[in-house]
């Protein structure tokens, strides 16, 4: 090497050029499409060979390989792959939304199977395509020199067509990249129509126009917050479903079917996630998932078992898999070859000046050419009235083009190009009738000029002339939205979205053990029953509350030292019929000595405005229930006690209701919520029932219209009695007999206000042992009574809680007349185990005595 020819560089900004260099030419030349026509370079020069191949769409199928050869041959010096991949994405409907080739052969599928080799398939250019290179031969666009100067490739495409909002584009460069949803042509075309009328709309005014992506696979977007970034900033997230509907089948079995699917999403890989998901347990409720897909359309099925719930398994579905997915906007474009984020105004704006351009210059060049035609027939006009003289030249000429053309020249001014047009005009536009076609043709080139000249001299006739060619692209190829838009914005999912919002019973022991099952886990008895075990207790603990709730309903604990936490029901343990459950102290932060003594169950949607709390003193408070809106995991002070009492109970309110306190002797007192102020959650309570020596309060009820009291003590015996039998008193008062308490019945154990929507009634001991029967079997009483047996009960036992549930009676209940004295068990795998029973002596027949009325009471 001669010592001249090296160079010395500063390494760092060598490469520093050398990668800006290679930036740039990445960014320009191949990752981003161009804001006017929407394709990028390969995509550009695969659609112009094609036409200069005479693929155009009404002509016959050629071999893709020969469309990729002569496209490599000509413009594009990189591998067949890449050319031949954007042939390929090009002629598939589910990447493109109007798609801009038509294909024949194997070009692939939305499961991502792989296109066949391009030997064996064919391709031409579709109809919408042919839009994108009109009036490209008219000088509307630049050309530039190929990369091996042989050849010249336009720079853009004339683009009577919007293609990059309506096919959108995805491409990665060096630092930055682009992602622009395709749209619906109609709504495009009417939107860049409304901006040429309304220059001054804004971003919220187009947006109402086109009104959001429009994705080739259809799919659900869901809320428009997404969209709306997109217009206005370039950037957004736009949240894709698929769209799904039931069927059930013969059977009885439900399906979900899948018949549209989000944007890119390989339903192959879908289907097999689902499946897997199933398998691992991950979503509960899926039976079977297949894909039926066919010529007719997209059609996946995913079976359920029969006791899924549906929006539960569909709402898994979303979380967990691309049946829901987020489309990332970035609406990234070339404009002068600079890379810009767009907003959709910037969009159309950029567009319509393009084909302003575009239209100008068409008209210029038909302009020009029209020109020309005007300057041939005025010598034609000239040499036709001159005919004689023009022939006797020619005919004297030793040479026509030689002496006659410089004769013709001289004696009648024509000009070189009339002249030798005249010298080549053909005998026969010597005739009469020809010579009025040449004055006729003339009139109409001078038409023609007179209209060019107008539209040039006005932008707003070149602007009608886009607007003209947007209707006519509509009237072609418009066509509906495939993509729906629902206004309703979704969220992150919550893990509450993925749980079944079913009917369940949580029942909590002395020492803190908690747990939930399904209400159905227990089935319906005859009164008198021996019940199914419902919890496994320890021999020194004792079941201490049971509440009939729902998954999606949130609990309140109450603690026997005034305090409250909060748990969602579906965040207790969800365990087997006879197992003990999780101790509380691991899931709120109560002191070891702390003891729940009443939990309230908060439903959802359900709005009450007052808490009422009492205590085993007979205290009560009242307290707004906006100040239990939001209890922090270490509890809040929901009553101040004193040292020698307790917090019993807890019930939520509205102004008006009454309320009823039931003592352990029998005693009962009805007063109204509005005879208590409102007190804040630390201050301490009032009077609410003048107890006698060794009485206690054990309940708290509401005391609604047209409802019945139930009591049952320890023993097991209970009755309905009419809320109209408690009269209405001011509270502190002795109240009235509420049941005749006595040795064999035991002392009020719970009590519970029943409605007309309650159908079962569950009554669980300390022991663990729960019945669930019928509220109508038992018998309606006076206050005075002791009832009738509604569990028998071990002599060690005891009933400790009540509950309702107010949901479809179980269809496998039993009659009494099908029972015969027996009544039904469930063994650990939850089949129905015949037991006998033994029927107590009196079960069925009421108290004969009845404990004498204080009058004094009554009469308050």
């Amino acid at each position: 090497m001669e010592p001249g020819n090296v160079k010395l560089v500063n390494i760092v900004n060598e490469m520093t050029g050398a990668y800006l260099d290679y930036s740039m030419s990445v960014i320009v030349s191949r990752a981003l499409p161009d804001v006017r026509d929407g394709l990028k370079p390969v995509h550009r020069r695969v659609l112009y060979a094609m036409d200069q191949m005479g693929l155009q769409s009404t002509k016959t199928f050629r071999k893709s390989a020969g469309t990729v050869g002569e496209v490599l041959k000509s413009y594009h010096p990189h591998g067949d792959s890449s050319v031949y991949a954007a042939l390929v994405r090009m002629a598939q409907p589910w990447a493109m939304r109007y798609p801009l080739i038509l294909g024949q052969g194997n070009f692939g599928s939305q499961d991502d199977d792989p296109p066949a080799a391009m030997r064996y398939t064919e391709a031409k250019m579709a109809a919408i395509a042919d839009e994108l290179l009109s009036d490209i031969e008219k000088d509307t666009v630049n050309f530039d020199p190929n990369y091996d100067n042989q050849a010249l490739e336009p720079t853009v495409m004339p683009a009577r067509l919007p293609n990059l909002l309506l096919n959108g584009s995805t491409g990665i460069a060096v630092g930055m990249a682009t992602n622009i949803p395709p749209h619906n042509l109609n709504e495009v075309c009417d939107g860049i129509a409304y901006l040429i009328d309304n220059p001054d709309a804004t971003t919220e005014e187009l947006s109402r126009i086109v009104r959001g992506p429009d994705f080739p696979t259809g799919g659900i977007i869901q809320g428009r917050s997404g969209i709306r970034n997109t217009y206005a900033t370039g950037r957004g997230r736009v949240v894709i479903r698929a769209k799904t509907h039931a069927e059930e089948s013969e059977r009885g079995r439900i399906s979900i079917i899948v018949t549209e699917l989000p944007y890119q999403v390989n339903k192959a890989d879908l289907v097999k996630k689902i499946a897997e998901l199933a398998r691992d347990k991950k979503i509960d409720g899926i039976s079977e998932v297949r894909d039926e897909s066919d010529r007719q359309g997209m059609r996946m099925v995913v079976d359920l078992k029969r006791d899924a719930n549906m929006d539960s398994v569909l709402n898994s579905l979303f979380k967990f898999t691309a049946m829901q997915t987020a489309f990332n906007t970035n609406m990234l474009a070339l404009v002068e070859q600079q890379p810009q984020t767009l907003t959709l105004k910037k969009f159309l704006f950029h567009y319509i000046r393009h084909r302003e351009v575009v239209l100008t210059r068409r008209t210029r060049f038909e302009l020009a050419k029209a020109q020309a035609r005007e300057h041939i027939l005025e010598g034609f006009k000239i040499a036709l009235d001159n005919l004689d003289a023009v022939i006797n030249i020619i005919r004297t000429s030793r040479s026509a083009y030689e002496d006659g053309l410089q004769s013709l020249r001289e004696q009648f001014g024509f000009s070189e190009l009339q002249a030798r047009a005249i010298l080549e005009m053909r005998l026969a536009r010597l005739a009469s009738m020809e010579r009025q076609k040449n004055e006729d043709e003339l009139k109409d080139v001078l038409q023609h000029i007179n209209y060019y000249n107008m539209l040039l001299s006005d932008i707003n006739e070149i602007r009608k002339l886009i607007k003209a060619d947007l209707k006519e692209l509509k009237e072609k190829y418009g066509d509906e939205r495939r993509t729906e838009i629902i206004e309703a914005e979704i969220g992150d999912f919550k893990y509450e979205d993925l749980i079944p919002n079913e009917e369940v019973v949580v029942t909590l022991t002395e020492k803190g053990y908690i747990k939930r099952l399904p209400s159905d886990t227990y089935r319906a008895q005859r009164r008198g029953g021996r019940g199914v075990t419902g919890m496994a207790t320890r021999e020194d603990d004792a079941v201490r509350d049971l509440l009939v709730t729902h998954t999606h309903d949130s609990l309140l604990f109450f603690t026997d030292r005034g305090r409250v936490f909060q748990l969602r029901v579906y965040e207790l343990p969800d365990v087997s019929r006879t197992a003990k459950g999780e101790h509380l102290i691991n899931m709120l932060a109560i002191e070891q000595r702390e003891r729940i003594t009443a939990i309230v169950a908060v439903t959802k949607g359900v709005s009450h405005d007052v808490l009422i709390v009492a205590t085993k003193k007979g205290e009560v408070k009242k307290t707004a229930m906006s100040e239990f809106e939001a209890v922090r995991r270490q509890g809040l002070i929901a009553m101040n006690l004193e040292e020698d009492d307790e917090l019993v109970g807890a019930k939520m309110a509205r102004t008006g209701d009454d309320v009823l306190l039931i003592t352990s002797r029998g005693q009962a007192i009805r007063f109204c919520v509005d005879d208590l102020r409102l007190a804040s959650r630390t201050s301490g309570g009032v009077r609410g029932i003048r107890l006698d020596e060794n009485d206690t309060v054990v309940s708290l009820n509401q005391a609604t219209e047209n409802s019945e009291l139930l009591i049952v003590t320890e023993y097991g015996y209970g009755k309905r009695t009419p809320i109209e039998d408690y009269p209405r008193h001011n509270r502190g008062g002795s109240g009235v007999i509420t049941s005749k308490i006595s040795d064999k019945t035991g002392l009020v154990a719970a009590s519970r206000t029943i409605t007309e929507l309650d159908n079962d009634v569950m009554i669980i001991s300390a022991s663990g042992v729960v019945i669930r029967t019928d509220v109508n079997t038992i018998k309606i009483s006076g206050r005075a009574t002791q009832g009738v047996i509604l569990m028998h009960v071990n002599k060690k036992d005891a009933i400790v809680a009540i509950a309702t549930t107010n949901g479809k009676k179980d269809s496998e209940t039993e009659d009494d007349e099908n029972i015969d004295n027996t009544s039904l068990e469930l063994d650990e795998q939850g089949a129905p185990v015949a037991v006998p029973t033994l029927e107590p002596e009196d079960a069925d027949e009421e108290a004969e005595d009845t404990l004498e009325t204080q009058d004094s009471e009554d009469e308050e």
